[in-house]
């Protein structure tokens, strides 16, 4: 592990190298061994007496080809990341934009993707054996994953249906509210503690939102209520994963989930759809289903799923979180540049202020989460302590 020091304004870095035995391929962890060019930067072992060889540095103190092609590798995912999601998001908005595509059946594209995604993952899992499926009851997949299938279907038909009547970057902006809905119902759900401190920072970044609608100079009051209910809808979905799923040691990645989830999410759209959408595409005998648009968008919505299984397996969520940030910035650029979507300065006055919130609100929860994990490894090393003592005491009297 490597642990940060500051002394005389002099920044350092100990790696202790029994605890370090592969490459890290954090792109953010490894971006530290970068700056051993500079003076203040110093490594070396603390803990063992003998000195090891350094599998990060080569002759010189240069990095060696391995760490070289494990930054190359990390950076690699982020950005087949990036642009995965980067285009699902856009291909979504030109296939369901009146003045594109003009095909605004919000419903039927999900269905379409949810088909395609369980198809994949059935093969994946059942065929090629590729991921372990999980091990679930009929009585647990009923109580728990249902319910995160239903609201997966509402957060999905809401969102793709904002982008009938928003801009892509509006809708990226509005997104900013993400952690104050999880953060909100986690403290209905009792998930969250209520602390002052963090409210007044939801409050910070529910205002930087309002200023950017208020800025937005195509606002549609209906596609803002879409936007939000699906943002209301997937954070629920967020804390019903942590209160059913992961409070019973159940971890799902995004293939078995997709495997588990997809299936309900079918279930659960067809009866809108039924109502909604299959009156009006009955009677649209115009329309032919394009395989390649919709083969292609179907395949690039999997395909970000398994992106996000290789990015945070590789990594870490946190560079996921980082490279979200870079995502949505690129997208309001390219919806300024490309699509041509007005964004004023108070669009971008008001996403600041609320990315500055969601900045500080990403940093104190990984904070906490660093403390939590020092007090764990304090704990872990008294209960050694305590165990090593409790046998020496029993050899000595057995001597």
């Amino acid at each position: 592990m490597f642990s940060p020091y500051i002394h005389k304004n002099q920044f350092y870095i100990f790696i202790s190298l029994p605890h370090f035995p592969t490459i890290p391929s954090d792109p953010f962890l490894l971006f530290f061994l970068f700056i051993h060019h500079f003076p203040h930067l110093s490594i070396f072992p603390k803990t063992r007496k003998k000195q090891h060889h350094n599998t990060t540095m080569g002759k010189g103190g240069s990095l060696s080809d391995n760490v070289i092609k494990n930054i190359i590798l990390s950076y690699t995912y982020v950005c087949i990341w990036i642009f995965l999601s980067f285009t699902v998001i856009v291909y979504n908005k030109y296939i369901l934009d009146k003045k594109l595509y003009n095909w605004p059946f919000p419903i039927s594209l999900t269905m379409i993707h949810m088909s395609f995604c369980a198809t994949l993952a059935f093969l994946l899992i059942k065929v090629f054996k590729f991921v372990e499926p999980v091990s679930m009851s009929r009585e647990l997949y009923l109580s728990s994953v249902v319910p995160i299938g239903a609201l997966y279907s509402l957060s999905l038909w809401l969102s793709n249906s904002a982008y009938i009547y928003l801009s892509v970057s509006f809708i990226q902006m509005l997104k900013a509210l993400m952690p104050v809905a999880v953060y909100s119902i986690g403290v209905l759900f009792k998930k969250e503690t209520f602390k002052t401190d963090t409210m007044v920072n939801m409050i910070s970044i529910s205002f930087g939102v309002a200023i950017a609608a208020y800025g937005e100079a195509r606002f549609d009051s209906w596609g803002v209520m879409l936007q939000l209910g699906a943002v209301a809808f997937e954070a629920t979905r967020l804390v019903m994963i942590q209160i059913l799923l992961t409070s019973k040691g159940i971890t799902l990645n995004p293939i078995t989930s997709l495997y588990y989830v997809a299936p309900c999410c079918l279930v659960f759209l067809l009866v809108p759809w039924i109502f909604v959408e299959y009156p009006v595409l009955k009677d649209t005998s115009s329309f032919d289903f394009d395989f390649i648009i919709f083969g292609t968008n179907s395949f690039c919505a999997f395909a970000l799923n398994l992106a996000v299984f290789l990015l945070v397996g590789k990594t870490s969520a946190l560079t996921m979180n980082v490279a979200g940030v870079v995502k949505d910035w690129l997208l309001i650029a390219f919806s300024w540049s490309v699509i041509k979507d007005t964004v004023t300065p108070i669009n971008l006055f008001g996403y600041g202020v609320a990315f500055l919130g969601v900045a500080y609100y990403n940093h104190a929860k990984l904070q906490a989460l660093k403390a939590k994990e020092a007090e764990k490894k304090v704990g872990q090393a008294d209960e050694e302590g305590e165990r090593l003592i409790e046998e020496r005491q029993g050899e000595g009297s057995v001597k």
